[in-house]
């Protein structure tokens, strides 16, 4: 099984973001989970690399050419796919991965999971689109997505598909036994 976790390329505020990214790391290495991410050696991203690989997992990246050429590549990896730009890549990441889970970061955190949301609602594919709300980072967009079921933009059935938990070994166990809701149309 091949997982994509989305996150930061920078460390966010607080040390306990990588504590966090390093668990989540160590448990896909101990479930002989392979990570599939951005291709980094910064910030979150190299976290999460460094443990998996530190604990005997595999890591494959997925970096675009322009990021490659600016020397943040992670040069330890299992496996590294260079692509042409950020659309290719998510098209290649999805394409590896068996799930999604987006951990701390910016906005291209949130757009790569909300892209791979968005997929399975249109019946692109049916793979668990994940939040490891480690330290309550997304309970602010946890609630807004509520909002956005609750003035009918999203349906009850999208809002239980996202797998939501603070703790990685459970959010693991969620993905492996995920149940995809019905297509929407």
């Amino acid at each position: 099984m091949r997982i994509a976790v989305f996150c930061g390329s920078s460390m966010g505020a607080r040390e306990e973001y990588q504590v966090a990214a390093k668990a989540l790391g160590e448990e896909l290495a101990g479930r002989n989970i392979e990570l599939v991410y951005g291709g980094g050696h910064v910030g979150l991203m190299g976290v999460i690399a460094d443990a998996v690989l530190a604990a005997g997992g595999k890591v494959t990246g997925v970096i675009p050419v322009a990021l490659k050429e600016k020397e943040i590549q992670h040069t330890g990896l299992t496996e590294l796919f260079v692509v042409a730009d950020m659309h290719e890549r998510k098209a290649k990441m999805a394409q590896l991965s068996d799930a999604f889970i987006a951990i701390p970061g910016g906005a291209g955190t949130l757009e790569e999971i909300f892209e791979v949301w968005t997929w399975s609602q249109l019946g692109y594919h049916s793979k668990p689109s994940c939040f490891y709300n480690a330290l309550g980072y997304y309970d602010k967009l946890l609630d807004f997505i509520r909002h956005m079921q609750d003035e009918r933009f999203l349906s009850q059935g999208y809002v239980d598909a996202l797998l939501i938990r603070d703790n990685p070994a459970e959010l693991l166990d969620a993905i492996l036994t995920y149940q995809a809701p019905p297509g929407k149309w």
